[in-house]
């Protein structure tokens, strides 16, 4: 198994490359070569697995014997260990044929744990064997800090710097962040928003000088090992309601849009799937796109559902080589318009993704009017980013014999705002979690400047 880059002008990679490499000197995006298949016979054979051993099955191939079976299989369970659900992602029926996939029985409450938790393992594995140390450093716009924190505080060989939007995550997310006071994490508020912070990052992995020599490693989903977790659940889920003997769909509530191509990933393996819904709030970049072609960047908007916003999805980008039939060049100059002005897709890679997406957008009033609904039809209290999933998955789900399966990104407590504002007296956050809101915090405020950050990282590097 070889990785390639979605613009083709970078290197091929190994596995372990790509993991300690994340985005591709080009700046391009890293996806599999070739694709693994899961035969019919390969997915019956999952039903009644663990998660764990899923996870195995399916990654499996990524990793391609870089990782021996028995050391990459105790990886895996120690990754899901963490888990307060013995399903790990459990599956919860909303109504006939609707159900919703519980992604936040990690330690953080979010999506995110699922391949961060692996991630962390993955690269401190990595890192020893090659008797190295090496330097996180991720944007978030609320949960991927936390839960990369969680994943790799424990990690022996990385020091992590995550750098957020100074007020512009709940309380919740940025004290799960902050308040771990470990040696080798550091938190960043940027005077800014996401896509601030998010080009920082990009632009320090472009040139890593500032380093002198010390190695920087993603835990974004520009990484490829978090794409590749996160196609297990689609897996174990649509195994889970009949899968391969019937099609399964799914809706995603999607930002970055990392998750929503891992599912295609799991489809283009073998998974049989009717199609993806894809639902945003009001920064809806990818319903424009899909519903008229409108690719451009358009001014950010605070909203209800703060993970969701940013201006530019960076996964889509590999969604796009797919959708291009992995001609690297057009996704090279289609990306450079994009950055330079409003564009447009081809008309044939815009069919292919019509194809297999729909898409929907909701704005803050319906998210409040969602969570209201969602309770008084099945007594889920939903936080705001799986209410756009809900109103998009009633809303495009297409054939209702087929099985629609809506992600639940994030625990409800870890948006309270939201859940208060829907006329709810709030969400109680878990026990582990119940004294959150008293914790000491550590952070540091920074002006959104490529070199007060990079002077930041390099003074405080172990």
């Amino acid at each position: 198994m070889r990785y390639i880059s979605t613009r083709g002008r970078a290197p091929a990679l190994s596995f372990e490359e790509v993991v300690l490499t994340g985005m591709a000197s080009d700046g391009g995006l890293y996806v599999p070569e070739e694709v693994p298949r899961l035969s019919h016979e390969d997915l019956s054979a999952m039903a009644g697995l663990s998660y764990a051993e899923i996870a195995f099955r399916v990654m499996k191939p990524y990793v391609n014997g870089e990782i021996d079976d028995e050391t990459f299989r105790e990886i895996v369970r120690d990754a899901y260990a963490t888990f307060s659900h013995d399903a790990v992602v459990p599956l919860n029926q909303l109504d006939a044929n609707h159900f919703l996939l519980e992604l936040f029985h990690g330690p953080t409450l979010a999506f995110k744990d699922v391949a961060l938790q692996l991630l962390g393992r993955i690269l401190d594995h990595f890192l020893a064997k090659r008797g190295e140390r090496a330097v996180i450093m991720g944007a978030t716009s609320g949960d991927t800090g936390s839960a990369a924190i969680e994943g790799c505080r424990h990690c022996d060989n990385l020091d992590i710097f995550i750098l957020h939007p100074h007020q512009r995550v709940s309380e919740v997310q940025r004290r799960q962040m902050t308040s771990v006071l470990a040696d080798n994490v550091f938190n960043v508020a940027i005077e800014g928003n996401f896509d601030d912070a998010q080009a920082m990052v990009k632009a320090s992995f472009a040139d890593q000088s500032f380093l002198n020599g010390t190695r920087l490693v993603a835990v974004n989903s520009i990484n490829w090992a978090r794409i590749m977790a996160q196609i297990v659940y689609y897996v174990a889920s649509a195994v889970a309601l009949g899968a391969p003997q019937r099609k399964v769909s799914f809706c995603v509530p999607s930002a970055n849009f990392g998750n929503v191509f891992a599912g295609y990933m799991a489809y283009r393996m073998g998974l049989p799937v009717e199609r993806f819904v894809i639902a945003t709030n009001a920064n809806d970049i990818l319903h424009r796109t899909l519903a008229a072609n409108d690719f451009s960047k358009q001014e950010l908007v605070a909203t209800l559902a703060p993970s969701m916003d940013i201006v530019v999805s960076s996964n889509f980008e590999r969604l796009l080589f797919e959708a291009y039939e992995r001609d690297g060049e057009a996704v090279s100059a289609l990306l450079e318009r994009f950055q330079a002005e409003p564009t447009a897709l081809a008309d044939a890679p815009l069919a292919r993704l019509r194809e297999q997406f729909a898409s929907h957008s909701v704005d803050d009033a319906t998210i409040l009017e969602v969570i209201r609904e969602a309770h008084h039809r099945t007594q889920e209290i939903l936080d705001p980013h799986t209410a756009t999933g809900y109103r998009a998955a009633e809303r495009e789900r297409g054939d209702a014999a087929v099985p629609m399966i809506t992600l639940a990104t994030a625990h409800p407590a870890k948006f309270a705002e939201a859940v208060v504002k829907a006329g709810f007296p709030g969400v109680p956050l878990p026990p582990h979690m119940d004294d959150l809101l008293e914790r000491e915090e550590r952070y540091t405020v920074l002006p959104a400047e490529l070199a007060a950050v990079q002077r930041f990282v390099a003074e405080n590097r172990r």
